[in-house]
């Protein structure tokens, strides 16, 4: 029988001693090998961070405000980031071949917004992604969604074809509308897709996030979510590295400024510079001619 008392009472993660590196600067990487090592390296800079800009809604949800023509406004932006987490269609068709900045590519999908989203299958195969020289591929897990199990093995599968080409997994915490973001939930899902193979997480900021870090053994990305305040977004930014976050993905809370370009750079200053809020919202400020949005 499970303990499901303990596993409630966790509470001792030691947020204080760091995970073990074994000689290799990205947490839960030590053990890889040459391949998997240099991918994740093309992710991360060399202080183990990552700004990454996500654009893949449309995979679900259409046209979204910002993403009407990605060719125009996220491909200038490209330059900017350190990865990018879109689709293969979009990559295919709307970005240049000559680009390097890393392709983190959307690999699970089926189901739009008029259905159950929870309800997805593997969208593309690992052989692709090493076609297109993915970094990595990200799939969508539904933990405490209906179709649960299903989106595991979405998974599963694509970290056992990963590990025998040497792509990373990138797996994406999916929170269902009747879930509470929260450090318990968070924690469970993070921890499950990383014992089940998962080369790094994606989810959301929450309070109590430095257990959330500390309980997972692969880096921990934070999702943007939701658009914000430009300063609120800066804040969150802030806090998720502070807490051990290794980076963020963020889409909305930049695609969808005034500025996108001036948003990413100020997102950078955090992640990679360790600016202050006040000091990265200033550069905001300064780089978009004083947006207010």
């Amino acid at each position: 029988m499970a303990d499901l008392e303990g596993n409630i009472n966790a509470k001792n993660f030691q947020v204080d001693t760091p995970a073990p590196d074994f000689g290799f600067r990205i947490k839960g990487a030590g053990n890889h090998d040459y391949g998997m090592k240099r991918l994740l390296g093309r992710i991360f800079g060399e202080d183990g961070r990552t700004v990454m800009l996500a654009f893949d809604h449309g995979y679900f949800q259409g046209p979204t405000r910002g993403l009407e023509r990605i060719d125009l406004n996220i491909v200038p932006l490209a330059q900017h980031a350190d990865a990018l987490m879109g689709t293969r269609g979009i990559f295919r068709s709307s970005f240049p071949a000559e680009l390097s900045t890393p392709l983190v590519v959307r690999a699970s999908g089926g189901p739009s917004i008029l259905k159950e989203l929870s309800d997805e299958n593997v969208a593309m195969s690992i052989k692709d992604a090493a076609r297109m020289d993915a970094a990595a591929v990200a799939v969508q897990v539904f933990i405490g969604g209906e179709h649960e199990t299903r989106s595991i093995k979405n998974m599963t599968d694509l970290v056992d074809g990963g590990l025998e080409l040497g792509i990373p997994v990138l797996g994406v915490t999916a929170v269902g509308k009747d879930m509470v973001r929260d450090a318990r939930y968070i924690g469970l899902a993070t921890r499950i897709i990383a014992e089940l193979g998962a080369n790094l997480v994606k989810t959301y900021y929450c309070d109590g996030f430095e257990d959330v870090v500390a309980g997972c053994p692969v880096p921990i990305i934070v999702a943007g979510g939701k658009k914000l305040e430009s300063r609120d977004a800066l804040e969150m930014a802030y806090r998720s590295i502070d807490s051990g976050a290794a980076g963020l993905d963020m889409g909305r809370n930049i695609f969808q400024r005034q500025n996108p370009a001036a948003m990413i750079q100020a997102v950078r200053a955090v992640v990679h510079g360790g600016s202050s809020v006040d000091e990265a919202h200033a550069l905001y400020q300064d780089l978009s001619g004083g947006a207010d949005d």
